[in-house]
């Protein structure tokens, strides 16, 4: 039974001989991108506005000629933030569909299981949602990963919440997966570093919605700070259950769930939270002149959607079109990802300059510190 387990896991793995080829995807009149993410239930909350960055930079290209006189097309794959869709999505889309390179892998542990088919097939891969360590500790030639780990985030937004409130109990709620793993060893890097008094800690199943028993218990124990590990709909519940607590403790919570649509779930109760980032908030001016170019490309419904994951897509989608650019006269694989390693780093608006090298395939973003305001349900940089 092991064994044809083993079998199954493989098969699903291995993308067929021949298949894949540095330079399908490309036509005299059109080249052909692929990606993965959530598309539908909660997590689709991200993925929507990421594809929306995607579209936008490729609509920006187009609108300007195309690559070499060819014109941009995407296909976008829905894996409902499920690992086994998403594989298959993936093996679809390069043995199947036969695109030329890939905007998105999915979340952090869909890239991390998809990693033996993308190394396998040599297909240049952009992974601008979850930047895991192991994705690009040990450089993989093809696979490029645009943003800050979660560790470093977490390390730095606990040292600012250190220093800001010294003395303090904290607590600390993560995601048992991952994610969680990753924020965790970015608080105990910033434990090395000051002093912070964990007085309360405690680990959840994803997909978990009822928080009332971790809440009480931070209540318990005196909690004067709180990292809230969730995402989207597990931070709205943590940070409700402590209103309905009548605590206020200082909280703080991570990128994946910096939107306006958590703000607003949360109520008046969002004003203050605590967050980190690497891509500008919609309301400075990089983001203003963000959402003005999305304007026009696209429609009124969909700009409604843009979020930090639609800077990020257009981000990392801009740098992969940057390279392509390079190479139009002969788009091949090869040439796409030597451009990716040798461009200077590409200027985006919404970010520091992406930029990777012969031996890094990170590109290691500086994160700023912020705060939520209700009242226009954004964020803006910590003094």
């Amino acid at each position: 039974m092991k064994r044809l387990t083993r079998l199954a896991a493989a098969a699903l793995f291995a993308l067929p001989a021949g298949l894949a080829t540095a330079d399908q995807g490309v036509t005299d009149t059109e080249i052909l991108l692929g990606e993965v993410e959530p598309l539908t239930g909660p997590p689709g909350l991200l993925g929507v506005a990421h594809n929306l960055g995607v579209k936008l930079a490729l609509a920006e290209v187009n609108a300007a000629g195309g690559i070499g006189g060819r014109q941009l097309k995407l296909i976008a794959e829905d894996d409902g933030y499920v690992t086994s869709r998403t594989i298959q999505s993936l093996r679809k889309l390069i043995g199947v569909d036969k695109v030329f390179a890939l905007t998105s892998l999915s979340g952090s542990g869909q890239a991390l299981a998809a990693l033996p088919i993308i190394k396998q097939a040599g297909i240049p891969a952009m992974v601008p949602i979850g930047p895991l360590p192991p994705l690009y500790e040990q450089p993989n030639d093809n696979i490029f990963v645009v943003g800050q780990s979660y560790t470093e985030g977490m390390h730095q937004l606990a040292l600012y919440l250190a220093k800001e409130f010294p003395g303090k109990k904290w607590g600390v709620i993560l995601q048992d997966d991952d994610y969680g793993k990753a924020l965790a060893e970015g608080i105990e890097q910033a434990k090395a570093e000051a002093e912070i008094n964990v007085v309360f800690e405690t680990k959840y199943a994803r997909g978990q919605k009822d928080f009332a028993s971790e809440m009480l218990r931070v209540k318990d124990a005196g909690v004067e700070v709180l990292i809230a590990g969730g995402i989207i709909s597990e931070n709205i519940a943590m940070v409700k259950e402590a209103e309905k607590l009548g605590i206020s403790p200082a909280i703080a919570t991570f990128w994946p769930g910096r939107v306006p649509e958590v703000l607003k779930a949360i109520g008046p109760a969002s004003d203050g939270l605590y967050g980190v980032d690497y891509v500008a908030p919609i309301q400075s001016d990089a983001g203003k002149a963000f959402v003005e170019l999305a304007k026009k490309y696209l429609s009124e419904e969909e700009v409604a959607r843009v979020n930090r994951y639609t800077m990020t897509g257009y981000a990392s989608t801009k740098t992969l079109i940057e390279a392509m650019k390079g190479c139009a006269d002969d788009l091949t694989w090869k040439c796409t990802i030597e451009k990716l390693q040798t461009n200077p780093p590409v200027e985006t608006g919404v970010m520091a300059p992406i930029g990777f090298g012969a031996d890094n395939r990170f590109s290691n973003s500086p994160v700023t510190i912020m705060r939520a305001h209700y009242d226009t349900l954004s964020y803006t940089p910590v003094e």
